[in-house]
């Protein structure tokens, strides 16, 4: 298994590294938004029979415009090692922890639609160090999360055709580019 090494890169194939930070302006749009939400009507005693429950729906709003904490979750995510690549004209934002074992095998995992790396962010210490949750050093991985583009922090395509196969055509190329030769999926 190929690490990555010192080899030189060229502007078009440059790793650089990410940190989320959500302009406030957003954040106070997305809460003004959430203020200005207009919750469909219910039958009553529909339930979840005819899609989100009234109920639920309405205390989700106000849990994501009065009680998230944006900077404490941008807190949390920035703790991984988040990089920006650009691959065939889309930019792909991806988390790369290494192990700090020698020759662990390359690990890629991959979100679905709709999802997020954030799905991982539980499992990359365990897989990465599994000795420090009782496993064996021969069973740690270094591990490469992309965002799909379109999705999390990474690029919408600006054209068609951004199936599974054509995403993971993109993915093998960060995986390369990152020096991998050989990896699992």
């Amino acid at each position: 298994t190929a690490r990555p090494g010192a080899a030189a890169r060229t502007a078009a194939d440059a790793v650089v590294p990410f940190k989320i930070n959500v302009p406030q302006a957003d954040i106070v749009d997305l809460k003004q938004r959430l203020t200005r939400a207009r919750i469909p009507d219910e039958l009553d005693g529909a339930g979840w029979d005819y899609g989100t429950n009234k109920a639920y729906f309405t205390e989700l709003i106000a849990y994501w415009r009065d009680r998230f904490d944006w900077r404490a979750q941008e807190r949390r995510l920035n703790r991984l090692e988040q990089f920006k690549t650009t691959i065939d004209g889309v930019e792909i934002h991806f988390v790369h922890r290494r192990s700090k074992v020698p020759n662990a095998l390359p690990l890629l995992i991959t979100h679905g639609w709709p999802g997020s790396f954030v799905e991982f962010d539980k499992v990359i210490e365990r897989l990465t160090d599994p000795v420090a949750y009782g496993g064996r050093a021969e069973d740690a991985f270094d591990v490469v999360i992309p965002s799909i583009p379109g999705f999390g922090f990474s690029e919408r395509p600006h054209e068609r055709g951004y199936n599974p196969a054509k995403i993971a055509g993109l993915f093998g190329k960060l995986m390369a580019r990152l020096g991998y030769t050989r990896y699992g999926a």
